[in-house]
């Protein structure tokens, strides 16, 4: 029978279901400031006053910045999870 894997099994041992997550702290930080930073530019942007000599305009800022403000939110709740504060039900 034909098999997709190597001869001696798998080349590394894939983590088991009870690990924790493999996303460290600095990788959750970094994503959740770059969401906040894109929340704060394009509300910034979106406050603008139009300009009608400019033409209309063609980005949508305040969706933007309630999905990026939106997104921001569960990586913060995992930092605070990777820092000993316990969240949620323990499931």
């Amino acid at each position: 029978m034909f098999s997709l894997q190597p001869p001696g099994g798998l080349p590394f041992a894939g983590p088991g279901c009870d690990t924790r997550s493999q996303m460290d702290l600095f990788t959750t930080l970094a994503i959740a400031g770059t969401l906040i930073a894109v929340a704060v530019g394009a509300g910034w942007m979106g406050a603008r006053p139009p300009n009608p000599h400019k033409g209309p305009r063609l980005v949508p800022w305040r969706p933007i910045m309630l999905l990026a403000a939106a997104g921001s939110a569960p990586f913060l709740v995992h930092a605070l999870n990777l820092m000993g504060l316990v969240t949620g039900q323990g499931r």
